[in-house]
């Protein structure tokens, strides 16, 4: 009977975040490091999906009518957008949502997550600024690391395979890494994004 309990709640709760509008209805909640982000690719994943900036709900990327396939490894964390935030085009970003990539154990599509931010690799995709903000979930063995150089000591060669995948995932030298930024330059990119939704 609990069992039977525990699945109704959580088929309610997967059923509420399907009905609710992701971008506009869930609070960023932003304190100090820690923020709220929805996950839109789970990790490990080729399948492309990303929030419909019309309706909050979260559709697959489709090519030609199908969903589209990455052709390359599947995603090195939790790929997913903080709500309430923009990166907007006449600040030289593309117009969409922050992007965030959590790393941590792998979560399902249309989760909500509490994460630190630890960091940030500046990208260029086309000549757009499509930073990626890069962050630990709560609860995560790793979420003692509170910072990039943190993570580099304790797991090397991490941020080297997260910058070779985002460089290499839509194929050779159509996206441009600039480097990795600390904790301060990474929250200076998130409040941009969230001020940006404010004039959207």
């Amino acid at each position: 009977m609990a069992v039977f309990l525990l699945m109704l709640v959580l088929s309610c709760e997967n059923n509420r975040q399907k009905s609710i509008d992701l971008l506009r209805e869930v609070d960023p909640n932003v304190e100090g490091q820690w923020v709220n982000m929805v996950v839109e690719i789970p990790a490990g994943s080729i399948e492309k999906w990303e929030v419909n900036k019309t309706n909050g709900k979260i559709e697959p990327d489709s090519l030609n009518g199908e969903t589209r396939i990455i052709d390359y490894l599947g995603y090195p964390g939790n790929y997913g957008f903080i709500p309430q935030s923009i990166l907007l085009k006449s600040a030289g970003g593309d117009g969409d949502p922050i992007d965030v990539l959590v790393i941590g154990k792998t979560l399902a599509r249309g989760t909500i997550v509490r994460c630190k931010i630890i960091g940030a690799l500046k990208l260029l995709d086309n000549g757009e600024q499509d930073d990626k903000l890069i962050a630990i979930s709560e609860g995560s063995p790793l979420s003692q690391i509170n910072s990039l150089t943190e993570l580099s000591e304790n797991h090397q060669g991490t941020l080297e395979i997260i910058e070779v995948w985002f460089t290499n995932y839509k194929g050779v030298n159509k996206m441009k890494s600039k480097g990795y930024l600390g904790v301060n330059e990474a929250q200076k990119i998130l409040n941009s994004a969230l001020k940006g939704y404010s004039f959207e």
